[in-house]
């Protein structure tokens, strides 16, 4: 069962909550006071709600006790009613085991179910009268650059792809790694895999060559599918010389292979600019074209593999997180559905790279299998200007808008005036993903970009979860700045001390999930040890996140980050993203990274580094003033020992913050920074450096 003091306290709120508006703060107020006002309730507007897939606390409640007390019949209903199976699963919905104790680690979803994930997303939506549906619109890095294709048009060139690596030979169960840009040609390649039942696994574009080798070993790829080259704002990355280095690595450890198929990106880079090996490379437009627009679909049971998605190997060899056909599927499209609130109508931009999990869930596979209109988008979101983002929401009309707090806060910092240029009048709900948002980059989102119209799904979930865990429901109840609010059907969170007994209410702890859900990895590939001992082991009977949490006096859950981005000072401990978000309610701080460096004393200290607002000079008494802050808000004992300031933060090109090389710089190992071909600007780590005793 459920935490009961959740149902009540949602039970409980006021039934007439719809019907009117808290006032909110104005976005010219941010970081005086916003981040103190955590507990005030945004109340979503009631002719939103009205129209709201879910549009009440109660109809939640009446779904999400029914996930949990008759699981088999909640998602056996879902699947049977709104996917195409080719022969019902077994009597047994679901099989599983979380505890170690009671033998090894096994969870399955529809098991003896016959299905194919390609057909659910592309035949079933054109045998309903999609197919002459925008599927993707498709924006180039330049602006002007553009093109879209139809359900129809999409099915086709999938079926010409499959095809070719039939032809190849692909077949069911082999391995397929994916390496390249947005282009439309990235979901096409994994919808083709996932056609004729091939395992794709993409790696994001800006992994090193060494980082693909090692992906390209454990997997053993029977092709390789890439891109001469991107552009990615005013910069060439030349993606086929990489692939050429990885594949010379990993025939040297004894994976050859046979085939790389090659797209040609001639805006980023011409043919005859390309380095080639005959025998081995192929043009994609010289060969593809030539294969029937038709591929009969394998039927796969809803249990065999559709993907790999490793992990960052920053530490240790990468995780192969592997997720199944049937479970995924129905998981993905039904957050999809009900996060977003998704209508036929809507069209529907997630800012994420294809090479990570959102790409996978939220950019290909969920909206795709309800039939949505996806915008993929190829270039940076600040190029050639800050508003770059609000031009594609007015050229296309996007309605539902996703993306990360880090370009959430990184727009910010430009201003409001890159946003209010624009008209963003289609937008209805906005969403946030990969890390807990601060609340005043929250409220800035809703305030401005929004103008407060536009409920803000802030979702938690995980590479391994598959999909959403925790988020909110547009419309059906309040929402609280900075908090992932409540589970979605299915989820049971726990939190556990570090003995490992749950906690009760008000309190904050090792964030665990109970039972397992459709879209839960199976394994890691070839590493059910690691998998066990990781995930399972720490805390045995449940599936430990990694991340801490707290939950407050109304039940919502607020994330606070990765257990490892806990610092220990003086036996308090403090998470980073709250140190975090106390530095960026200062008005003059943009962005705020914060990692743990030895202490003689306390153990362990705190050390920020600072991003200022556009225009900020550094000074001493700035320097204070973000101490002093941190202070009020938290307390002495989560004062910063150390701000450096920071110009900019060592990011990948899909703006997560790569902490381990902050790390290594505020603990004086230069020496071993490491691998930073994957940041979006390695020499931002050069100018960090040189500003360490500043």
């Amino acid at each position: 069962m459920a935490d009961m003091g959740f149902r009540n306290v949602i039970a409980s709120m006021d039934p007439l909550a719809n019907s009117r508006k808290i006032p909110l703060l104005n976005a010219t107020a941010i970081g005086e006071s916003a981040d103190t006002q955590d507990d005030h309730l945004i109340i979503p507007d009631h002719q939103f709600s009205s129209r709201a897939c879910i549009s009440s606390h109660d109809q939640y409640l009446e779904m999400y006790n029914r996930s949990i007390d008759d699981p088999s019949g909640f998602w056996s209903d879902i699947a049977a009613s709104e996917f195409f199976w080719k022969q019902k699963w077994d009597q047994k919905v679901y099989s599983e085991n979380l505890d170690v104790r009671r033998g090894e680690i096994k969870i399955e979803w529809f098991k003896g179910g016959i299905t194919n994930i390609c057909y659910n997303c592309l035949d079933r939506n054109i045998e309903a009268g999609l197919g002459q549906k925008v599927a993707l619109y498709w924006e180039g890095n330049e602006p002007g650059f553009d093109s879209s294709l139809t359900y129809t048009h999409l099915l086709n060139k999938v079926c010409q792809l499959a095809s070719f690596l039939k032809a190849n030979g692909v077949r069911k169960g082999d391995a397929v790694v994916i390496y390249m840009p947005m282009l439309m040609e990235l979901p096409i390649a994994m919808l083709a895999c996932a056609r004729i039942g091939a395992i794709h696994s993409v790696v994001f574009g800006g992994f090193s060559s060494e980082s693909l080798a090692q992906r390209i070993i454990d997997c053993k790829p029977k092709i390789v599918i890439t891109c001469n080259a991107v552009k990615r704002g005013s910069k060439v990355i030349l993606l086929k010389d990489i692939v050429d280095v990885a594949l010379t690595d990993s025939a040297q450890n004894g994976v050859s292979v046979a085939t790389c198929l090659t797209y040609e990106n001639e805006s980023a880079l011409k043919r005859e600019s390309t380095k080639w090996k005959e025998g081995r490379d192929i043009w994609w437009q010289d060969a593809v074209s030539t294969y029937p627009t038709t591929c009969t679909v394998e039927w796969v049971d809803a249990e065999d593999p559709l993907f790999l998605l490793y992990t960052s190997g920053s530490t240790g060899k990468p995780k192969g997180v592997l997720h199944t056909t049937g479970g995924y599927m129905v998981y993905t499209a039904t957050t999809f559905k009900y996060a977003f609130d998704y209508k036929p109508t809507d069209v529907y931009w997630c800012t994420a790279d294809c090479g990570w999990i959102t790409g996978h869930s939220y950019v290909t596979y969920g909206p795709l299998l309800n039939g949505a209109s996806v915008v993929v988008f190829e270039g940076a979101p600040n190029y050639p200007d800050p508003g770059r983002c609000w031009d594609i929401v007015d050229k296309y009309t996007v309605t539902i808008f996703y993306t990360a707090p880090t370009l959430v806060r990184s727009l910010m910092r430009e201003g409001n005036e890159h946003v209010t240029r624009y008209s963003r009048k289609s937008l209805r709900v906005l969403g946030s993903v990969g890390e807990p948002i601060n609340p005043s980059a929250w409220r800035w989102f809703f305030d401005v970009v929004g103008e407060s119209r536009c409920p803000i799904s802030d979702t938690w979930w995980q590479t391994e979860t598959g999909g959403f865990m925790i988020t909110p429901l547009p419309g059906a109840w309040p929402q609280k700045p900075g908090s992932a609010t409540f589970p979605f059907f299915g989820v049971q969170p726990i939190l556990v001390d570090e003995k490992g007994n749950e906690l009760k209410g008000e309190c904050s702890g090792y964030l665990c999930l109970k039972s397992s859900w459709p879209s839960a990895f199976r394994t890691l590939y070839n590493d059910q040890e690691r998998y066990e001992t990781t995930y399972f082991k720490p805390f045995p009977g449940y599936y430990f996140t990694g991340d801490g949490c707290t939950r407050d006096k109304d039940g919502y859950y607020w994330l606070t980050g990765r257990v490892d981005d806990v610092i220990n000072v003086s036996g308090h401990r403090i998470g980073t993203a709250e140190v975090e978000s106390a530095l960026v309610s200062h008005p003059q701080c943009a962005e705020a990274a914060v990692v743990g460096i030895e202490h003689e004393v306390k153990g362990q200290g705190i050390y920020a580094f600072v991003t200022l607002v556009d225009g900020v000079s550094y000074s001493e008494e700035l320097r204070k003033s973000l101490i002093l802050a941190v202070r009020n808000q938290i307390g002495a004992f989560a004062a910063p020992d150390k701000i450096h300031w920071a110009p900019g933060l060592p990011k990948t090109r899909s703006g997560k913050i790569m902490r381990r090389i902050l790390r290594k710089i505020a603990s004086k190992q230069l020496d071993e920074v490491g691998d930073t071909s994957t940041l979006a600007d390695p020499d931002v780590v050069h100018h960090l450096i040189s500003l360490a005793d500043r």
